[in-house]
């Protein structure tokens, strides 16, 4: 009897290896152009406990966004590739962000708040907040060594995706992908 309870549950386990393959093989096949760059995990990852802050000094982790999926952005003030990117995450936030989706974009580093500020009013940023990292502590345990990075995360607040440069997040391919990922 061990034998076949063994048995059953090496055939679950196998289908169900099967059916997370063909989510993410799904997800892949939705990606074009820049998407290309996004690379998905075979195994979610343990996203970092380190915190970062808002505007007032208030302190956030990752896990204050469990319950959805999150497109966190690591960039900053200076690199322009980030800034040409930001305009794109507002668009995406503004047409997914809610319940179960949400873009969260930290300011790694050196980033004065007042050019935050003048830098996303100048380029109509409107839906996306001012969280900061200014010890890279959360980058750096997060495995951000460029900017800018992009981390998707899913609703256990695991990262299961991760990009390396910019890319126009509010492109279809990438909304495509979101979307998916969002409806199940």
């Amino acid at each position: 009897m061990s034998v076949l309870r063994s048995a059953l549950l090496y055939a679950s386990l196998a289908l169900g290896a099967n059916a997370a393959f063909a989510d993410t093989a799904a997800l892949e096949a939705l990606r074009e152009g820049e998407m290309k760059k996004l690379v998905f995990h075979s195994e979610p990852v343990v996203a970092s406990a380190a915190s970062f802050l808002d505007t007032s000094g208030g302190e956030y982790s990752l896990s204050d966004y469990q319950g959805k999926y999150v497109l966190l952005n690591f960039w900053a003030t200076w690199c322009a590739p980030c800034r040409k990117e930001m305009p794109a995450l507002d668009a995406l936030q503004k047409e997914l962000g809610g319940e179960a989706f949400e873009v969260v974009p930290i300011a790694t580093g050196r980033n004065r708040v007042p050019a935050i500020e003048m830098f996303f009013e100048k380029v109509g940023v409107t839906d996306l907040p001012i969280l900061l990292d200014p010890t890279q502590a959360l980058a750096r345990d997060m495995g951000v060594f460029g900017l800018p990075a992009t981390v998707i995360l899913d609703p256990e607040g695991n990262e299961i995706a991760r990009m390396r440069g910019e890319a126009n997040w509010n492109s279809d391919s990438a909304r495509a992908i979101l979307t998916s990922l969002i409806e199940g």
